[in-house]
């Protein structure tokens, strides 16, 4: 499902206009965005919550070249799903 579907699918079960919703789902992308570029996660009862996840320093090797080099410690966005919605997802896949 692609944000324009998203768009579509609101669009279609509210009843407002597909520019308006588009606004606010950009909005909201960039609000989670600025959210955890500050290091600040966004928790969504029912749904989840994105979070901000630290990666420690590690050495890594090309092995193409034969070298070694330092990964420093670093931060990467994630997604952890509420239990619920893991439990749905579990029981409606096939």
């Amino acid at each position: 499902m692609t944000k324009a579907d998203i768009v579509n699918e609101i669009s279609k079960n509210t009843g407002i206009e597909k520019i308006t919703v588009q606004k606010t789902v950009e909005a909201f992308m960039e609000a989670v965005k600025d959210s955890l570029v500050s290091e600040k996660n966004v928790y969504l009862r029912g749904f989840g919550s994105f979070i901000v996840k630290k990666r420690a320093k590690k050495t890594a090797r090309n092995i193409s070249k034969n070298t070694t080099l330092i990964i420093p410690e670093h931060f990467i966005p994630a997604f952890k799903p509420a239990k619920s919605f893991v439990t749905k997802v579990k029981s409606n896949v096939k």
